[in-house]
């Protein structure tokens, strides 16, 4: 979809590479249209994984659509903006890309996702190739799984920009380093076993939510249980790795961009614009780079008045002045939320098994690459390693939760930080992400206009 084709006007995308550098072009017509629009209030949108700028700008469209007819005194702008991050293609996308079966997408890698990999780890064509066939072929020896745990490594190995490279309390607090994931540097068979087990777990609970099961014989929920797991899904487990790997090296990225890139950017709106009121928005990972544009603001910037994530891909503890397991440590966006001259919005829903169930592990194995089996995702893993998107901000004094239905009847609060489970509305999608991205709705819009304090 090309921006021209966007459902609401005015509207404007702004691309940033993976160092954060914006193209200048699209930032000076952004600034340019902002004044001669006359936008009171600028609604700035930040994808998580897309595979390209026109799934992206799809995903503006339809989430931007209802925005006009439910504020329409206000004068809105709209802002998409590109950064360069990807999907697996086996990824569903509710009401916009059919959802394949997913026995049949894992474990090779489609063409698309080959692309989508070499667009963003660009001049690694023949660790790719290689990574592929190994997925194509699932060779029985340990050694191949040691190799494709190699090769993933060195795909996704690269210098850490800036103050999230440090090994520091910060990077600790989110439970993971933010240099070579820990997950790659054990015992890459084990690794692959864990994430199998999981993956067949978010399988049988999505069978088991769509047709009646016999309860009594079901175990509970978000436990890994250790069963042993045949050798040729190990491959599946393998595939997820490479998944996962390719995920933490966007998250980081997606920290470089919204520090070096956006956060700047505000600052050079805020000066051209002063009045100009911005409404951050970010799915996914995009919600953790919203949330580190808010660190790289200028000083005595105050322009941004709310901050809305949905489906946040990163830890619960982020913006903890002290950790629970860990008083001595912070998160890593601790006190940021006090840069938003409004509130911090986090909607959350618990059908999102992509951060319910495979995030936590991944992180714990990212920091660990010891095995955690028998611990339940929504007991002590899912406390220490969760995701804001499943479970909501933690460890933040003064924080509000709601229920969806309650956000949408009263008045949101007008500052500090409000969760809202999303769950009602959030709600389907196929293994393996399950809810992740069924965010397009009238309720979400609803919720960033009422953050905004937008009529």
């Amino acid at each position: 979809m090309a921006a021209s084709d966007v459902s609401v006007t005015p509207y404007w995308e702004v691309t940033f590479d993976a160092d954060g550098d914006v193209d200048t072009g699209q930032r000076d017509r952004l600034l340019d249209g902002v004044v001669r629009r006359g936008v009171a209030d600028l609604v700035v949108f930040a994808h998580g994984w897309n595979s390209d700028r026109s799934g992206a700008t799809g995903l503006y469209s339809r989430f931007f659509a209802p925005f006009p007819a439910l504020a329409p005194s206000a004068r809105l702008g709209y802002a998409g903006v590109l950064w360069p991050s990807m999907r697996f293609s086996d990824e569903p996308i509710p009401d916009f890309t059919p959802v394949p079966a997913l026995a049949a997408a894992r474990p090779a890698l489609d063409k698309r996702t080959r692309n989508a990999l070499l667009e963003v780890f660009p001049g690694r064509a023949a660790l790719v190739e290689r990574i592929a066939r190994l997925l194509e072929l699932r060779p029985d020896e340990d050694a191949s799984l040691e190799e494709f745990g190699r090769l993933v490594r060195l795909l996704v190995e690269a210098p850490p920009q800036g103050p999230q490279g440090a090994f520091t309390a910060d990077t600790l607090a989110e439970g993971v380093p933010e240099d070579t994931p820990g997950m790659l540097c054990g015992d890459t068979a084990g690794v692959c076993a864990e994430f199998a087990a999981a993956l067949a777990e978010v399988e049988a609970a999505g069978a088991a939510a769509e047709a009646p099961a016999d309860v009594s014989a079901a175990g509970p929920p978000g436990v890994m249980t250790g069963a042993a797991v045949p050798g040729p899904q190990v491959w599946d487990g393998a595939r997820e790795l490479l998944r996962q790997a390719t995920y933490f090296a966007m998250k980081r990225r997606a920290g470089t961009v919204g520090e070096r890139g956006l956060g700047r950017l505000l600052g050079r709106l805020a000066e051209e614009a002063p009045d100009v009121r911005v409404h951050l928005v970010g799915h996914s990972f995009g919600a953790r780079l919203v949330s580190f544009a808010l660190r790289g603001l200028p000083r005595g910037v105050r322009t941004v008045k709310s901050v809305t994530l949905l489906q946040a891909a990163f830890s619960h503890y982020a913006f903890a002045a002290r950790l629970p397991h860990d008083p001595r440590a912070s998160g890593v966006l601790n006190g940021q939320q006090k840069r938003i001259d409004g509130p911090l919005v986090c909607c959350h829903s618990r059908h999102d098994s992509a951060l319910g169930t495979i995030y936590p592990l991944a992180s714990r194995l990212a920091g660990d690459a010891r095995t955690v089996r028998g611990l339940s995702v929504d007991g002590l893993l899912g406390a220490k390693w969760g995701a804001l998107g499943y479970g909501g901000i933690r460890a933040v004094p003064g924080t509000r939760s709601f229920p969806l239905s309650a956000a949408l009847a009263g008045r949101l609060p007008t500052s500090g930080c409000v969760n809202v489970d999303a769950s009602a509305v959030v709600r389907r999608g196929g293994a393996p992400s399950g809810a992740h991205s069924d965010i397009c709705h009238q309720e979400l819009a609803r919720i960033v206009l009422a953050a905004g304090q937008v009529v």
